[in-house]
């Protein structure tokens, strides 16, 4: 399988499942959907095998015609804001989430092979604090093969808002430090 374009949807859903759930059922058509923070709910409890007491199961949204990716928090209390869903006709291309690369649990790094050429795609949530935006910044990643990062980047910046008062210095860093200029 060769692909020639990608379709790609993304949508910050505010922890709202039926948003979440009607993205994941009307977008069929997108290839891969970028989603910053999706709801994740109890979807039953468990027998434990460490304790007399049921577990519960937290879950994020998830439909047969999407292939998830994200990564699992250890605490109960917070879990990722980044899920990216690949659309299930493209499973040939080997997708994989890359946490070598870029460990952070608010970033998406996926890996894919298109045509031998190895590809990646990244999805990306920022706090209002920016700390995914500071982490990336002090990231060594020198990649030619990033096709496209998005995600929710929670960035102020004079450029879009005339009446906040200074520039971002997250604005212009990827183009600096991940995409060079013969791209």
């Amino acid at each position: 399988m060769i692909l020639k374009t990608l379709k790609i949807f993304s949508q910050n859903v505010c922890k709202n499942r039926l948003l979440t759930d009607t993205i994941l059922e009307n977008n069929k058509d997108f290839d891969i959907l970028f989603i910053q923070e999706s709801l994740w709910s109890i979807i039953c409890t468990i027998l434990s095998s460490i304790s007399e007491e049921e577990e519960e199961v937290v879950k994020a949204s998830n439909h047969p015609s999407w292939i998830m990716f994200t990564r699992y928090s250890h605490s109960n209390n917070e879990h990722p804001r980044v899920l990216t869903y690949i659309n299930i006709i493209l499973i040939k291309l080997h997708f994989s989430l890359q946490k070598d690369i870029l460990n952070h649990e608010d970033i998406n790094l996926i890996l894919f092979f298109n045509h031998g050429i190895m590809c990646f795609i990244i999805n990306v949530y920022s706090d209002d604090q920016q700390s995914t935006l500071k982490h990336l910044k002090n990231t060594k990643v020198n990649s030619n093969n990033v096709l496209i990062m998005i995600g929710g980047f929670n960035i102020k910046d004079n450029d879009w808002n005339p009446l906040y008062l200074y520039h971002s210095t997250y604005v212009v860093l990827y183009q600096k430090t991940l995409f060079p200029k013969n791209m």
